[in-house]
């Protein structure tokens, strides 16, 4: 079993540039399926998550191949529609594998996805969109069987309880080669859907209203590949960010998409960094020590502030000047990660969805498990940021989104080695 040790106490300085993003390329991954001709996929970055990902489509029949970041996947002709449940439960996002099969083969089997386990997720959402869409779902052993008696999902009119990114991705990939036109209204604003959308229009699918609420799909006959850059990974870009503010140092993080960062940028700067941000790249300066964030960090769906950065600036916000509170909106267990930041030093008070952290003088390095990826994070952020040597075991958590995360940090300054 892996682990990482990490000596804090060193200020970071350097640059880096951000690696693609996981949870854009999942999904693009999952729309190459559709795809009758070979796909291209440049930035992807090289983590555990997508290798699932590209067996995922090699159980399927589909050639996947890679070198150094460039996915290559060929996806000519199908051999099965059957997903093992071993595979689906090696990442979350597997689900979205049901919209691409039910559109491009009018079926498929499936079972529930795994991944971290950050709380039920269910995916009811999921399938009430694709029955809405004529799928007939069953349920047989823990499998998911799934079939379009006409052999094609229809249009249709879907309005989501919640906006769900996985959700409307899975509609987003069936309604592509649907027979007729489907409109999706609460539909998830995040960039990630900006980006696959940008990919399926590539390959000729008939998308409009992306990043807005609604969105109308115009099903086609077949689409067919095209070569793609995958957008940068705005949490990790996050990731980096909250460990250069807590350890102290400055950083330019190149590479940057920076309008889609800005929810996390705004709340970042009130903790007394400097920022600047122009030109796809971001320099921050963080002083002696930083302050805590006056208003209350709710999490919420893009426009907000993203779930996926609360771990990493609590971690940050640890030995900040003052008491920051964060209320979780998106998953109910996401603070799994401040069990492990007490036991470094940290003052953190958990009452259902809210985290009262109080700012403290100093962390000390202490053994601790990641229990899920950004809480992982969240770990080796804090360790950069106390006294004496951490060690931090679960790291196969933290692989699944941060590509060579130890060669990330030690490029910025950082001891972290990889045992």
């Amino acid at each position: 079993m892996q682990k990482f040790i990490v000596t804090g106490g060193r200020r970071l300085r350097g640059e880096l540039a951000l690696q693609g993003c996981k949870n854009s390329a999942l999904p693009i991954m999952a729309a190459a399926l559709m795809c009758r001709g070979e796909c291209v996929l440049t930035d992807c970055p090289k983590l555990t998550d997508v290798y699932s990902a590209a067996r995922i489509l090699g159980c399927l029949g589909c050639k996947c191949s890679f070198e150094g970041n460039t996915a290559v996947i060929s996806a000519g002709t199908l051999s099965g529609t059957e997903i093992p449940e071993e595979l689906m439960r090696e990442m979350r996002s597997s689900i979205i594998f049901m919209g691409a099969m039910l559109g491009r083969a009018g079926e498929c089997c499936v079972s529930v996805p795994g991944g971290c386990e950050l709380g039920p997720r269910p995916i009811d959402m999921h399938l009430a969109a694709m029955r809405k869409m004529g799928a007939e779902i069953r349920e047989d052993g823990g499998r998911l069987i799934c079939r379009c008696p006409d052999g094609r999902p229809k249009g249709a009119r879907i309005t989501l309880p919640f906006p769900s990114v996985g959700a409307t991705e899975n509609v987003i990939l069936c309604a592509c080669l649907a027979e007729g036109e489907t409109v999706l209204n609460n539909a998830a604003r995040e960039p990630e859907i900006c980006d696959l959308c940008s990919f399926l229009r590539k390959c000729g699918a008939d998308i409009r209203g992306d990043g807005g609420s609604s969105i109308a799909i115009s099903g086609k006959e077949s689409l067919s590949g095209c070569e793609h850059r995958i957008m940068p990974d705005r949490i990790a870009g996050a990731t980096y960010l909250s460990m250069t503010a807590a350890a102290g140092g400055e950083m330019i993080l190149t590479n940057a998409c920076i309008p889609e960062m800005e929810p996390f940028l705004s709340v970042l700067e009130q903790t007394g960094c400097s920022i600047y941000a122009g030109s796809g790249r971001i320099f921050l300066r963080s002083g002696a020590r930083l302050r805590a964030v006056r208003d209350r960090i709710r999490t919420m769906p893009h426009p907000g502030f993203p779930t996926d950065a609360q771990a990493v600036l609590m971690a940050a916000l640890a030995k900040a000047d003052g008491t920051s509170v964060f209320e979780e909106n998106i998953f109910d267990c996401r603070y799994r990660h401040t069990d492990a930041l007490v036991k470094m030093g940290a003052d953190i008070q958990v009452l259902g969805k809210v985290a009262v952290v109080k700012g403290v003088a100093s962390l000390h390095g202490a053994k601790a498990e990641a229990t899920d990826l950004r809480g992982g994070a969240a770990l080796i952020t804090a360790a950069l940021a106390a006294d004496g040597v951490s060690e931090i075991t679960g790291i196969s958590h933290i692989d699944r989104g941060y590509e060579k995360i130890e060669e990330a940090v030690t490029a910025l300054g950082g001891r972290i080695v990889r045992r």
